[in-house]
Protein backbone atom coordinates (compact mmCIF):
# COMPACT_ATOMS: atom_id res chain seq x y z
CA UNK A 1 0.00 0.00 0.00
CA UNK A 2 1.27 3.45 -0.93
CA UNK A 3 0.45 6.37 1.39
CA UNK A 4 2.43 9.05 -0.44
CA UNK A 5 -0.60 11.30 -0.81
CA UNK A 6 0.02 11.55 -4.55
CA UNK A 7 -3.05 11.15 -6.72
CA UNK A 8 -3.05 8.99 -9.86
CA UNK A 9 -5.41 9.34 -12.81
CA UNK A 10 -5.72 6.38 -15.17
CA UNK A 11 -7.32 7.12 -18.55
CA UNK A 12 -8.87 4.33 -20.60
CA UNK A 13 -10.10 5.05 -24.15
CA UNK A 14 -12.76 2.51 -25.15
CA UNK A 15 -14.28 1.69 -28.50
CA UNK A 16 -16.40 -1.41 -29.20
CA UNK A 17 -14.68 -3.70 -26.68
CA UNK A 18 -17.78 -5.05 -24.93
CA UNK A 19 -16.20 -8.47 -24.36
CA UNK A 20 -13.01 -7.09 -22.80
CA UNK A 21 -13.66 -3.67 -21.30
CA UNK A 22 -15.09 -4.88 -17.98
CA UNK A 23 -11.98 -6.95 -17.22
CA UNK A 24 -9.77 -4.03 -18.21
CA UNK A 25 -11.52 -1.40 -16.09
CA UNK A 26 -11.90 -3.77 -13.13
CA UNK A 27 -8.15 -4.47 -13.15
CA UNK A 28 -7.53 -0.73 -12.71
CA UNK A 29 -10.24 -0.19 -10.12
CA UNK A 30 -8.96 -3.15 -8.07
CA UNK A 31 -5.48 -1.68 -7.62
CA UNK A 32 -3.98 -1.83 -4.13
CA UNK A 33 -3.43 1.93 -4.35
CA UNK A 34 -5.67 4.01 -2.01
CA UNK A 35 -9.08 4.40 -3.64
CA UNK A 36 -9.33 8.07 -2.68
CA UNK A 37 -6.07 8.71 -4.53
CA UNK A 38 -6.98 6.73 -7.66
CA UNK A 39 -9.11 8.42 -10.31
CA UNK A 40 -10.21 6.24 -13.22
CA UNK A 41 -11.56 7.97 -16.35
CA UNK A 42 -12.98 5.86 -19.17
CA UNK A 43 -13.70 7.72 -22.40
CA UNK A 44 -16.21 5.90 -24.58
CA UNK A 45 -15.20 6.93 -28.08
CA UNK A 46 -18.58 6.57 -29.76
CA UNK A 47 -18.94 2.81 -29.29
CA UNK A 48 -21.81 1.16 -31.18
CA UNK A 49 -21.88 -2.13 -29.25
CA UNK A 50 -22.63 -2.82 -25.58
CA UNK A 51 -19.57 -0.95 -24.28
CA UNK A 52 -21.42 2.24 -23.16
CA UNK A 53 -23.96 0.30 -21.08
CA UNK A 54 -21.28 -1.80 -19.40
CA UNK A 55 -19.33 1.33 -18.47
CA UNK A 56 -22.38 3.17 -17.13
CA UNK A 57 -23.25 0.19 -14.96
CA UNK A 58 -19.72 0.08 -13.54
CA UNK A 59 -19.76 3.83 -12.91
CA UNK A 60 -22.78 3.33 -10.68
CA UNK A 61 -20.80 0.84 -8.59
CA UNK A 62 -17.51 2.73 -8.15
CA UNK A 63 -17.26 6.26 -6.78
CA UNK A 64 -13.79 6.82 -8.26
CA UNK A 65 -14.83 5.85 -11.82
CA UNK A 66 -15.87 8.54 -14.27
CA UNK A 67 -17.29 7.66 -17.69
CA UNK A 68 -17.34 10.16 -20.55
CA UNK A 69 -19.24 9.49 -23.79
CA UNK A 70 -18.12 11.27 -26.96
CA UNK A 71 -18.41 10.97 -30.72
CA UNK A 72 -15.89 8.68 -32.36
CA UNK A 73 -12.59 10.46 -32.94
CA UNK A 74 -9.92 7.84 -32.36
CA UNK A 75 -7.75 6.79 -29.44
CA UNK A 76 -5.72 10.02 -29.31
CA UNK A 77 -8.87 12.13 -29.21
CA UNK A 78 -10.26 10.02 -26.36
CA UNK A 79 -7.03 10.24 -24.40
CA UNK A 80 -6.90 14.01 -24.82
CA UNK A 81 -10.48 14.33 -23.55
CA UNK A 82 -9.49 12.31 -20.50
CA UNK A 83 -6.46 14.51 -19.93
CA UNK A 84 -8.64 17.63 -20.05
CA UNK A 85 -10.50 16.53 -16.90
CA UNK A 86 -7.74 14.56 -15.12
CA UNK A 87 -6.83 15.76 -11.62
CA UNK A 88 -4.05 13.36 -10.65
CA UNK A 89 -0.46 14.29 -9.92
CA UNK A 90 0.56 11.46 -12.23
CA UNK A 91 -1.28 9.96 -15.21
CA UNK A 92 -1.38 6.44 -16.62
CA UNK A 93 -3.16 4.98 -19.65
CA UNK A 94 -4.59 1.55 -20.33
CA UNK A 95 -6.05 0.31 -23.62
CA UNK A 96 -9.51 -1.18 -23.15
CA UNK A 97 -8.56 -4.61 -24.49
CA UNK A 98 -5.59 -4.94 -22.11
CA UNK A 99 -5.40 -5.33 -18.31
CA UNK A 100 -2.94 -4.62 -15.49
CA UNK A 101 -1.67 -6.33 -12.34
CA UNK A 102 -3.11 -5.34 -8.97
CA UNK A 103 0.09 -3.76 -7.63
CA UNK A 104 1.13 -1.93 -10.80
CA UNK A 105 0.44 1.67 -9.79
CA UNK A 106 1.50 1.44 -6.15
CA UNK A 107 4.91 0.05 -7.17
CA UNK A 108 5.29 2.60 -9.96
CA UNK A 109 4.42 5.53 -7.69
CA UNK A 110 6.86 4.33 -5.06
CA UNK A 111 9.58 4.21 -7.71
CA UNK A 112 8.67 7.67 -9.01
CA UNK A 113 9.08 9.16 -5.54
CA UNK A 114 12.17 7.19 -4.56
CA UNK A 115 14.00 8.18 -7.76
CA UNK A 116 12.42 11.63 -8.14
CA UNK A 117 11.39 10.62 -11.67
CA UNK A 118 8.97 12.39 -13.98
CA UNK A 119 8.24 9.09 -15.72
CA UNK A 120 8.21 5.44 -14.61
CA UNK A 121 7.82 2.46 -16.91
CA UNK A 122 6.59 -1.00 -15.99
CA UNK A 123 7.48 -3.95 -18.18
CA UNK A 124 4.81 -5.75 -20.19
CA UNK A 125 3.96 -9.15 -21.58
CA UNK A 126 2.01 -10.11 -24.69
CA UNK A 127 -0.96 -12.49 -24.69
CA UNK A 128 -2.54 -14.04 -27.80
CA UNK A 129 -6.28 -14.50 -28.29
CA UNK A 130 -6.00 -18.17 -27.35
CA UNK A 131 -4.36 -17.22 -24.05
CA UNK A 132 -0.83 -18.28 -24.93
CA UNK A 133 2.11 -16.12 -23.97
CA UNK A 134 3.86 -14.47 -26.92
CA UNK A 135 7.57 -13.53 -27.11
CA UNK A 136 8.42 -10.27 -25.35
CA UNK A 137 8.37 -7.29 -27.71
CA UNK A 138 10.50 -5.38 -25.21
CA UNK A 139 12.80 -7.45 -23.01
CA UNK A 140 12.41 -6.49 -19.31
CA UNK A 141 15.56 -5.42 -17.46
CA UNK A 142 16.88 -7.77 -14.78
CA UNK A 143 16.65 -5.00 -12.19
CA UNK A 144 15.28 -1.48 -11.84
CA UNK A 145 17.22 1.00 -13.98
CA UNK A 146 17.38 4.75 -14.53
CA UNK A 147 17.61 6.21 -18.02
CA UNK A 148 18.29 9.76 -19.08
CA UNK A 149 15.83 11.02 -21.71
CA UNK A 150 18.55 10.75 -24.37
CA UNK A 151 19.31 7.16 -23.39
CA UNK A 152 15.64 6.24 -23.71
CA UNK A 153 15.39 8.03 -27.04
CA UNK A 154 18.30 5.93 -28.27
CA UNK A 155 16.56 2.69 -27.26
CA UNK A 156 13.44 3.79 -29.14
CA UNK A 157 15.47 4.49 -32.27
CA UNK A 158 17.17 1.08 -31.94
CA UNK A 159 13.81 -0.69 -31.50
CA UNK A 160 14.76 -1.98 -28.05
CA UNK A 161 12.74 0.51 -25.98
CA UNK A 162 9.05 0.93 -25.23
CA UNK A 163 7.33 4.09 -26.53
CA UNK A 164 3.90 3.19 -25.13
CA UNK A 165 2.31 5.53 -22.58
CA UNK A 166 0.26 2.57 -21.33
CA UNK A 167 3.28 1.12 -19.55
CA UNK A 168 4.16 4.53 -18.08
CA UNK A 169 3.22 6.65 -15.10
CA UNK A 170 3.88 10.26 -16.10
CA UNK A 171 3.66 13.59 -14.28
CA UNK A 172 0.45 15.25 -15.42
CA UNK A 173 2.17 18.62 -15.62
CA UNK A 174 4.07 17.38 -18.68
CA UNK A 175 0.84 17.12 -20.69
CA UNK A 176 0.64 20.77 -21.72
CA UNK A 177 -1.31 22.25 -24.63
CA UNK A 178 1.75 21.58 -26.79
CA UNK A 179 2.15 18.04 -25.45
CA UNK A 180 -1.00 16.17 -26.41
CA UNK A 181 -1.58 13.03 -28.45
CA UNK A 182 -1.69 13.74 -32.21
CA UNK A 183 -5.21 13.02 -33.42
CA UNK A 184 -6.06 11.09 -36.56
CA UNK A 185 -2.86 9.01 -36.51
CA UNK A 186 -1.60 5.67 -35.30
CA UNK A 187 1.86 5.33 -33.76
CA UNK A 188 0.78 8.36 -31.73
CA UNK A 189 2.62 7.23 -28.60
CA UNK A 190 5.98 7.33 -30.34
CA UNK A 191 5.34 10.82 -31.71
CA UNK A 192 4.40 12.25 -28.32
CA UNK A 193 7.08 10.32 -26.45
CA UNK A 194 10.04 11.60 -28.48
CA UNK A 195 8.84 15.17 -27.97
CA UNK A 196 7.98 14.79 -24.29
CA UNK A 197 11.38 13.26 -23.54
CA UNK A 198 12.81 16.73 -24.14
CA UNK A 199 10.99 17.82 -20.95
CA UNK A 200 11.46 14.70 -18.75
CA UNK A 201 14.14 14.66 -16.05
CA UNK A 202 14.62 10.86 -16.12
CA UNK A 203 12.87 7.57 -16.83
CA UNK A 204 12.84 4.69 -14.34
CA UNK A 205 12.18 1.22 -15.78
CA UNK A 206 10.86 -1.60 -13.60
CA UNK A 207 11.54 -5.28 -14.35
CA UNK A 208 8.07 -6.46 -13.27
CA UNK A 209 5.69 -7.25 -16.14
CA UNK A 210 2.65 -5.50 -14.72
CA UNK A 211 1.02 -4.51 -18.02
CA UNK A 212 -0.64 -7.25 -20.06
CA UNK A 213 -1.16 -6.62 -23.78
CA UNK A 214 -3.97 -8.63 -25.37
CA UNK A 215 -3.49 -9.15 -29.10
CA UNK A 216 -7.01 -8.93 -30.49
CA UNK A 217 -7.62 -9.68 -34.18
CA UNK A 218 -9.18 -6.68 -35.86
CA UNK A 219 -7.62 -3.99 -33.69
CA UNK A 220 -5.92 -1.03 -35.35
CA UNK A 221 -2.64 -2.50 -36.54
CA UNK A 222 -3.21 -6.25 -36.44
CA UNK A 223 -3.72 -7.77 -39.87
CA UNK A 224 -5.75 -10.94 -40.41
CA UNK A 225 -4.28 -13.65 -42.63
CA UNK A 226 -7.44 -13.77 -44.71
CA UNK A 227 -7.31 -10.14 -45.78
CA UNK A 228 -4.24 -10.02 -48.02
CA UNK A 229 -4.97 -6.50 -49.30
CA UNK A 230 -5.49 -4.93 -45.87
CA UNK A 231 -2.75 -2.43 -45.11
CA UNK A 232 -3.03 -0.65 -41.73
CA UNK A 233 -2.24 3.06 -41.85
CA UNK A 234 0.21 2.52 -38.99
CA UNK A 235 2.81 1.50 -41.59
CA UNK A 236 2.67 4.92 -43.23
CA UNK A 237 2.60 6.67 -39.85
CA UNK A 238 5.78 4.91 -38.67
CA UNK A 239 7.62 6.21 -41.74
CA UNK A 240 6.36 9.76 -41.21
CA UNK A 241 7.32 9.63 -37.55
CA UNK A 242 10.78 8.35 -38.46
CA UNK A 243 11.33 11.56 -40.41
CA UNK A 244 10.02 13.60 -37.47
CA UNK A 245 12.44 11.76 -35.18
CA UNK A 246 15.37 12.41 -37.52
CA UNK A 247 14.58 16.13 -37.58
CA UNK A 248 14.35 16.25 -33.79
CA UNK A 249 17.62 14.36 -33.38
CA UNK A 250 19.53 16.58 -35.82
CA UNK A 251 18.33 19.64 -33.92
CA UNK A 252 18.73 18.48 -30.31
CA UNK A 253 20.85 15.30 -30.29
CA UNK A 254 23.17 15.35 -33.33
CA UNK A 255 25.32 12.59 -31.84
CA UNK A 256 22.38 10.22 -32.44
CA UNK A 257 22.01 11.12 -36.12
CA UNK A 258 23.29 7.80 -37.50
CA UNK A 259 21.04 5.92 -35.08
CA UNK A 260 18.06 8.00 -36.22
CA UNK A 261 18.95 7.39 -39.86
CA UNK A 262 19.04 3.67 -39.13
CA UNK A 263 15.58 3.97 -37.58
CA UNK A 264 14.22 5.55 -40.75
CA UNK A 265 15.69 2.83 -42.95
CA UNK A 266 14.23 0.05 -40.79
CA UNK A 267 10.79 1.70 -40.72
CA UNK A 268 10.82 1.91 -44.51
CA UNK A 269 11.94 -1.71 -44.72
CA UNK A 270 9.00 -2.66 -42.50
CA UNK A 271 6.70 -0.71 -44.82
CA UNK A 272 8.05 -2.41 -47.96
CA UNK A 273 7.78 -5.88 -46.41
CA UNK A 274 4.14 -5.37 -45.37
CA UNK A 275 2.51 -3.34 -48.13
CA UNK A 276 0.31 -5.64 -50.25
CA UNK A 277 1.76 -6.22 -53.72
CA UNK A 278 -1.54 -4.96 -55.16
CA UNK A 279 -0.80 -1.54 -53.67
CA UNK A 280 2.71 -1.27 -55.08
CA UNK A 281 1.58 0.85 -58.03
CA UNK A 282 2.86 3.86 -59.95
CA UNK A 283 0.02 6.05 -58.68
CA UNK A 284 0.72 5.27 -55.01
CA UNK A 285 2.69 8.40 -54.14
CA UNK A 286 3.66 7.39 -50.62
CA UNK A 287 4.90 3.97 -51.73
CA UNK A 288 6.96 5.57 -54.50
CA UNK A 289 8.45 8.10 -52.07
CA UNK A 290 9.58 5.23 -49.80
CA UNK A 291 11.23 3.41 -52.70
CA UNK A 292 12.89 6.62 -53.90
CA UNK A 293 14.23 7.37 -50.41
CA UNK A 294 15.80 3.91 -50.09
CA UNK A 295 17.39 4.13 -53.54
CA UNK A 296 18.74 7.62 -52.92
CA UNK A 297 20.29 6.64 -49.58
CA UNK A 298 21.73 3.27 -50.56
CA UNK A 299 25.34 4.34 -49.99
CA UNK A 300 24.42 5.60 -46.52
CA UNK A 301 22.58 2.34 -45.84
CA UNK A 302 25.67 0.33 -46.72
CA UNK A 303 27.82 2.44 -44.36
CA UNK A 304 25.40 2.53 -41.41
CA UNK A 305 27.01 0.65 -38.52
CA UNK A 306 23.69 0.13 -36.71
CA UNK A 307 21.93 -1.79 -39.47
CA UNK A 308 22.34 -5.56 -39.42
CA UNK A 309 23.68 -7.42 -42.42
CA UNK A 310 20.23 -8.92 -42.97
CA UNK A 311 18.57 -5.50 -42.97
CA UNK A 312 21.09 -4.14 -45.46
CA UNK A 313 20.58 -7.16 -47.72
CA UNK A 314 16.79 -6.79 -47.67
CA UNK A 315 17.01 -3.10 -48.51
CA UNK A 316 19.58 -3.76 -51.26
CA UNK A 317 17.35 -6.44 -52.83
CA UNK A 318 14.12 -4.45 -52.52
CA UNK A 319 15.43 -1.11 -53.79
CA UNK A 320 15.87 -1.85 -57.55
CA UNK A 321 12.56 -3.71 -58.11
CA UNK A 322 10.53 -3.96 -54.89
CA UNK A 323 7.41 -5.44 -56.50
CA UNK A 324 9.36 -8.20 -58.25
CA UNK A 325 11.37 -8.91 -55.09
CA UNK A 326 8.18 -9.25 -53.05
CA UNK A 327 6.61 -11.60 -55.64
CA UNK A 328 9.68 -13.85 -55.60
CA UNK A 329 9.77 -13.75 -51.81
CA UNK A 330 6.09 -14.70 -51.62
CA UNK A 331 6.57 -17.56 -54.09
CA UNK A 332 9.51 -18.92 -52.10
CA UNK A 333 7.39 -18.86 -48.95
CA UNK A 334 4.47 -20.52 -50.71
CA UNK A 335 2.12 -17.56 -50.22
Amino acid sequence: MNDSGKKITVIIPAYNTEKLVKKCVASVLDQDYPKDLLEVIVVDDGSTDGTPGILDEMAGQYSNLKVIHKENGGSSSARNVGLSVATGDYVGFVDSDDFVSKEMYSVMMAAALEHDADMVQASRDEIAEDGTRLPDVVVPPSDIIEFSPEEHLRTLLMHTGDASFCTKLTKRSLFTDEMKFPEGELNEDFYLMIHMLEKVNKLVILPQQFYHVFYRTGSNSRKTKEDKDYFPSVFTDIVRNADVALGLVKKNHPELTEVAERFGYVQRLDYLLHIPISKMTKDNEFYNSVVSYVRKNMSSIKRNQYLTGKQKTYLKVLAPAPKLARKIHAKLRGL
